[in-house]
């Protein structure tokens, strides 16, 4: 049992040596307080993990009062669609600032204190703008807290390779991922039965009733600001203690390099722009989707509509993990378009169960994300990492913003059939950048779907 302490300090410490340079009275400490011992890097990992809980739970709150916010602000789907795409366009250009600003103006504490003010000012802005009955307000809102969303999780990540290098890094981020989804859980079924709970509270419903579910909401991104605050002052501790640096995005941003993009990249962002285009607008729109084709009741259409995210909680770990042990990137990838093309056909022409679709979605959701985003690390240099994955954060971010709004015209116009053949359209333009990458690859001789065992042939006879 000793060892096995032992071995888990070592772990989580980054070894014996980390510790060698903290003062002996510094060893006195009890182990929660002590940044050397494990307790306490548990501590700063719970810390990380809250750290996006509230941007997380705040975003998709239009998706769970959809039906609430269009009656009460008195708004179709195209504008009601808004708030999405004002919470994108930001981050087209964040995408490549962020991280330059944690590393070079405000350094990784302030950075992260910062952005998460921008979540609770956002957050803040939006529910005054249900209170006052004002939509622009909520559309300032929104893209206030966007400012801040996707920056705050370049600091989450920011601190977790500062706090936990080696192996148990994945971990790490897995289980920041899975934190993340479970805020969006909570917040699918929590929102719509709080806002009934206020509307029984205040007699009626209506803007002020939306307005004050907003406000309530945001208590989370309170929570997010706390954990800022507090992994703040322990990075602080440590770094006095144990003469650690501050954390580094690691990100070097030249958009010069986008010239020298080879066509395999750019395939895989026409696949990553195509394919979330067709997931994160679906779950936007989807709690009233359920309730008027398949009659669930508003609690029941929440439910079915955030088992993306609860699958992909505990499922992303997993298929990273079966991704590493397996490699064949591109048949992983070509297996998740495939799988969310017949989840939304399934949607589309049956009257089947949506639980069997969503879940499918949700697997197929998680099961991309692990086998295409790392990709990328092997078409580019180490040095236009940075670059290329800005970039596809960027052009995602702007997919996502037109796509929200178009979404709502097409829903406003032509229905919810109409709007689940686009969303098939752009899993199929996914699917064939899936077939084409695995022919441009095969045809090139890449190595992007190679074997594990193959690519630690090709680590061993090429060791740089």
């Amino acid at each position: 049992m000793a060892e096995e302490d032992e071995e888990a300090r070592a772990l989580l410490a980054g070894g014996p040596e980390a510790g060698s340079g903290v003062p002996g009275g510094a060893r006195a400490l009890p182990a929660l307080c002590d940044p050397s011992r494990l307790a306490h890097r548990l501590l700063v990992l719970l810390l990380m993990c809250l750290l996006g809980f509230g941007s997380y739970f705040c975003y998709d709150i239009p998706a769970a009062l959809q039906t609430h916010v269009k009656r009460d602000m008195q708004v179709n789907t195209t504008k009601f669609m808004l708030l999405y795409a004002w919470y994108s366009w930001p981050n087209v250009v964040l995408c490549f600032f962020g991280g330059f600003l944690i590393d070079r103006v405000f350094g990784i504490r302030w950075g992260t204190i910062i952005f998460s003010c921008f979540v609770c000012i956002g957050q803040v802005i939006f529910a005054l703008g249900g209170i006052f009955n004002a939509f622009w307000l909520m559309e300032l809102g929104r893209f206030v807290f966007g400012i801040g969303g996707e920056s705050l999780a370049v600091a989450q990540n920011t601190y977790a390779v500062s706090w936990f290098k080696g192996k148990e890094l994945n971990l790490v981020f897995g289980l920041q991922l899975s934190m993340a989804r479970i805020g969006s859980t909570v917040n699918m079924n929590l929102m719509g039965w709080l806002y009934s709970k206020i509307e029984t509270s205040l007699g009626s419903s209506g803007h002020m009733t939306l307005g004050v579910t907003l406000m309530i909401g945001g208590i989370t991104c309170i929570l997010s600001l706390i954990c800022a605050l507090v992994l703040a002052y322990l990075d602080l501790r440590a770094e006095k203690i144990l003469h650690k640096e501050q954390g580094k995005t690691g990100e070097v941003i030249k958009l010069t390099d986008i010239k020298d993009f080879s066509l395999p990249l750019w395939l895989i962002f026409i696949i990553c722009v195509c394919y979330y285009a067709a997931v994160f607008p679906f779950i936007g729109l989807g709690k009233v989707f359920f309730s008027e084709k398949f009659g669930f009741s508003s609690q029941s259409a929440s439910a079915v509509n955030s088992i993306v995210y609860i699958i992909s909680a505990p499922m992303s770990p997993i298929f990273g993990l079966l991704v590493d042990k397996t490699g064949k990137n591109i048949i992983w990838v070509l297996c998740a378009v495939a799988a969310t093309l017949l989840s939304h056909m399934m949607l589309a022409f049956t009257l089947w169960n949506p639980w069997i679709a969503m879940s499918l979605l949700g697997l197929a959701y998680s099961l991309l994300a692990c086998a295409l985003w790392p990709m990328v690390a092997f078409l580019v240099p180490e040095h236009q990492l940075g670059t290329a994955y800005g970039f596809m954060q960027s052009i995602q971010n702007l997919g996502l913003a037109v796509i929200s709004i178009f979404a709502g015209l097409i829903l406003d116009s032509r229905g919810y059939l109409f709007l689940e053949v686009f969303f098939i359209a752009c899993v199929s333009l996914s699917l064939l950048a899936v077939i084409c990458l695995y022919l441009v690859n095969h045809g090139q001789g890449g190595n992007l779907n190679y074997s594990a065992k193959q690519r630690e042939e090709m680590k061993l006879s090429d060791p740089e």
